[in-house]
């Protein structure tokens, strides 16, 4: 499956985010529906920014991002694994950045219909929860989330199902158009205050101090084209303070700082 977004320009220090992967299992509503949640309201952040080329009523219909282990993976402000959309657009994330894919509408119901039938639209845990820094793969279909711990050590559908979102697994012909470098129009930079002293950069863009404090920073949105490569251990001046940052593109369906939490 898609590797852990962890070296891209977008998220130089996914892995250092080392916070609880549990806040991620909370229960869904009637277990027997798993059918698109409603879109999110925008916030009235004045960081908020519309995401690039959203097609109208597009929303989420299921995802999934690795969390715990010894490194804390998946925490907040990082990206998800694999996000799966109603038009059919999938975008997974890889050590090499973020590829978008489109599905046939006849191949996107045809996986979740077999999502469903793995057990998915209804939220449970498969595997024990007592294995200290366990790697989990948190899957979220509409309302239901389910936890999968070490699935590599699990037989069972759910399991067995988690093959079925590796986008490079599936046929051209279930395909709409080729795979793709996924463009997002705004990045949300996080920020926090560095002791480092010595040379640092000027931040360019918006004061780094002055977003909002979410995902473990502080957060301020910025068109993509426009934000500098923040490399690891880059220090950066704004406002008279140095600070590092991560950077984290804008999904489908996310169009502020408050959606990163």
């Amino acid at each position: 499956m898609a590797g852990p977004y962890a070296r891209s320009r977008w998220a130089p220090a996914l892995a250092c985010t080392a916070l609880a992967a549990c806040a991620l299992t909370a229960c869904g509503d009637d277990p027997n529906e798993a059918g698109p949640p409603a879109s999110p309201a925008p916030s009235a952040s004045t960081t908020s920014s519309p995401a690039k080329d959203t097609p109208a009523q597009e929303t989420l219909v299921l995802r999934w991002r690795r969390t715990g282990g010894i490194a804390g993976l998946g925490g907040p402000g990082t990206v998800p694994e694999f996000s799966l959309y109603s038009t059919g657009r999938a975008i997974a994330a890889s050590r090499d950045g973020l590829t978008e894919y489109r599905l046939k509408p006849d191949a996107l119901r045809r996986l979740l219909d077999e999502a469903r039938a793995a057990g998915l639209g209804r939220s449970h845990t498969v595997g024990s929860d007592r294995i200290a820094d366990a790697i989990i793969t948190v899957v979220t279909l509409g309302g239901a989330t389910t936890r999968v711990i070490q699935p590599e050590s699990q037989a069972g559908p759910e399991a067995r199902f988690l093959t079925r979102l590796d986008p490079a697994g599936w046929a051209a012909s279930d395909q709409s158009a080729r795979p793709r470098p996924y463009e997002p129009g705004t990045t949300a930079v996080l920020a926090g205050e560095s002791a480092v002293t010595g040379a640092a950069e000027k931040w360019p863009l918006e004061p780094l101090g002055d977003g909002d404090r979410v995902a473990g920073g502080i957060c301020t949105l910025a068109p993509s084209g426009k934000v500098p490569a923040a490399e690891p251990g880059t220090a950066w001046r704004s406002g008279g303070k140095t600070y590092s940052v991560r950077l984290r593109p804008l999904l489908p369906g996310e169009s502020s700082c408050k959606d990163l939490g």
